[in-house]
């Protein structure tokens, strides 16, 4: 049996970050959703996901294949629920379709309720909000009967929640787990004077740069440098915010770069309700929160001394700079500032990320990249009209 992860209605209400990509390629916590169900169930996985995607992100049909929701994270009653399906039942919480085991569009033979409480993704900042919960699940669920490798004793360390692979370095930092845990995952490096305060993780092959100070609630995913003050937030992967500035409450993509001394508000003046940009409304929708960053799609860049307003949305390969707040919604492929925006040609874009690829593990931005990209671009070209 293997896992076929699918998306609904949330692939449209996480927009624009899963324009590139399946909802349960989202990382929350320490892992993506879909390694998350593969390390409890112990199997493999694939995506039925939009058509445009299906080339990278492979739908790989078996016999007996179990169905699950991707904007479901698991936890144990979902998993003991989940393990007593037979073939051709389906579990959901109302008209919520969490799993199945039979093709999503079939009739099921039954349908079992699911009482208990679970996390699933619907909008942008469900992310860094829920974060620092699925953040403790993966610690646990990681180091789960293993010792954390020793790092330098030039470190100081408060609290036991902390755990360090093998192949991870720190030196003349302090790592605070007594409001949750810590993690460093492999060829990670802390450099000397960062603080720490849990719960966060660092991903394999990432670095923090000197004197960074981290709150919790904090992932920083693969293959990222980062710096400055970060509180609340998720980072994908192959992203840099190298120096100073705040980035609070907030989410950035893959293949991002913050420019230095950039900053998010996370808060407006009046104390207020925040916005965001929804795609599915095409109108600023109310999030039900007070703090509420920025929320930056794959391949988006600020220059230096960008000023994000509380409650940016910035769009897929969107490229902002210039003096000034800019608008709270920054189109996708746009290339501007407060001063104005036009269109980030795709010629200009492939240039750009050929070059930035090879910087990550050799990456290449390749044909399917590239047609992926060439799909987006035609899919948002309604929101450029406004420029």
């Amino acid at each position: 049996m293997a896992i076929i992860l699918f998306d609904d209605n949330a692939h449209q209400s996480l927009l624009p970050l899963t324009y590139t990509r399946p909802v349960a390629d989202l990382r929350i916590g320490i892992l993506t959703i879909a390694e998350k169900w593969a390390k409890y169930l112990n199997a493999d996985y694939s995506f039925q996901t939009q058509a445009y995607l299906q080339a990278k992100f492979k739908l790989k049909i078996g016999v007996d294949d179990l169905y699950i929701n991707g904007a479901v994270c698991p936890d144990e009653a979902l998993l003991e629920a989940i393990s007593g399906l037979k073939t051709g039942d389906a579990l959901k919480q109302g008209d919520f379709l969490i799993a199945a085991r039979a093709p999503i569009d079939s009739d099921f033979s039954s349908v079992i309720n699911h009482d208990p409480f679970f996390i699933s993704l619907k909008h942008p900042e469900d992310i860094f909000s829920k974060n620092d919960i699925e953040l403790r699940k993966d610690f646990r669920l990681l180091t789960k009967g293993r010792t954390s490798a020793t790092i330098s004793s030039t470190n100081t360390i408060l609290g036991t929640d902390f755990f360090a692979e093998d192949s991870a370095t720190a030196e003349c930092s302090t790592f605070n787990t007594t409001n949750g845990p810590i993690y460093l995952g492999e060829n990670t490096s802390v450099w000397e004077g960062t603080h720490i305060r849990g719960s966060f993780a660092l991903c394999n092959n990432s670095q923090i740069k000197m004197g960074a100070k981290i709150y919790g609630g904090t992932t920083i995913g693969p293959f990222c440098r980062v710096g400055g003050e970060i509180s609340n937030s998720v980072i994908w992967g192959y992203s840099s915010k190298g120096h100073e500035g705040y980035l609070g409450n907030s989410v950035l993509g893959e293949w991002c770069n913050i420019g230095a001394d950039s900053n998010n508000s996370n808060l407006k003046n009046n104390y207020a309700e925040v916005k965001l940009w929804d795609y599915t409304t095409q109108r600023f929708r109310k999030t039900g929160l007070q703090f509420c960053g920025l929320i930056m799609a794959d391949h988006a860049k600020c220059g230096i001394n960008t000023m994000f307003n509380t409650g940016t949305v910035v769009g897929v390969s969107a490229n902002v700079f210039g003096a000034g707040y800019p608008r709270n919604f920054i189109p996708d492929f746009a290339w501007g500032g407060a001063q104005g925006f036009e269109t980030y040609s795709l010629k200009k874009m492939f240039e750009t990320e050929m070059l930035v690829y090879p910087r990550r593990e050799d990456r290449v931005f390749d044909e399917v990249e590239q047609e992926i990209v060439r799909a987006i671009f035609e899919l948002t070209a309604p929101y450029r009209g406004v420029f």
